[in-house]
């Protein structure tokens, strides 16, 4: 599997194209769709799904167009589907002055085993950033997309509506602290870390 990485949208949320052969899924295409469909123009995928790890607006800023081009199916996690109706819980009203919106997610995620197409992979519900937030697993790359939960050397924010940070505390500790210390973070902003690293570098929260 290929990963192709782009931060988009103005707050330069990490946008995940994975690849193989020629399918793909997008994970949170959150702004600039025209770089995003350039990118599959040009490695001419077939997009599978569009996978949200939450519903922040900086995470679905270009989410509508890419549906409408690619006619590929959304999955978000229950808590927050009608965020993608609400610039209030997805943030854009108050945050960027503007509403984001998008018609509703076809599938829910929740924990356990997801495949689609040949894309196979594991989703942990890691809510307190959001209540929706969740990571994507893929054993056989040693990779999981964490979203905003966890960040090089950070953590996601909790000061939005419904943000917890004891609740995210225990979903780090509980659930990505669980898996092999090798496993590479592709967070929702900034660089690539590791599950080592992060238990014993990250100055908001070790093991």
């Amino acid at each position: 599997m290929e990963i192709i990485a782009r931060p988009v949208g103005i707050v330069q949320a990490n946008c995940y194209i994975l690849k193989k052969g020629t399918n793909g899924i997008i994970v949170d295409p959150g702004g600039d769709a025209e770089l995003i469909l350039s990118i599959i123009k040009e490695h001419h995928l077939d997009i599978n799904a569009i996978l949200l790890t939450h519903a922040h607006f900086d995470h679905i800023g270009a989410l509508e167009k890419i549906r409408q081009k690619t006619n590929a199916p959304v999955y978000l996690h229950q808590a927050e589907h009608e965020w993608l109706s609400d610039p209030n819980l997805n943030g854009s009203h108050k945050l960027i002055g503007e509403s984001i919106l998008a018609t509703p997610a076809d599938f829910s995620v929740d924990e356990g085993g997801l495949t689609i197409g040949e894309f196979s992979m594991q989703v942990y519900h890691t809510p307190g950033h959001s209540p929706g937030s969740v990571s994507y697993i893929f054993p056989d790359q040693k990779i999981v997309i964490s979203g905003d939960v966890l960040f090089q050397r950070g953590i996601g924010r909790t000061d939005l509506p419904g943000g917890d940070l004891a609740i995210l505390e225990h979903s780090i500790r509980e659930k990505l602290y669980q898996l092999p210390g090798e496993y590479q973070v592709l967070s929702g902003h900034g660089g690539i870390t590791t599950i080592k690293e992060e238990k014993n570098e990250n100055p908001f929260f070790q093991a």
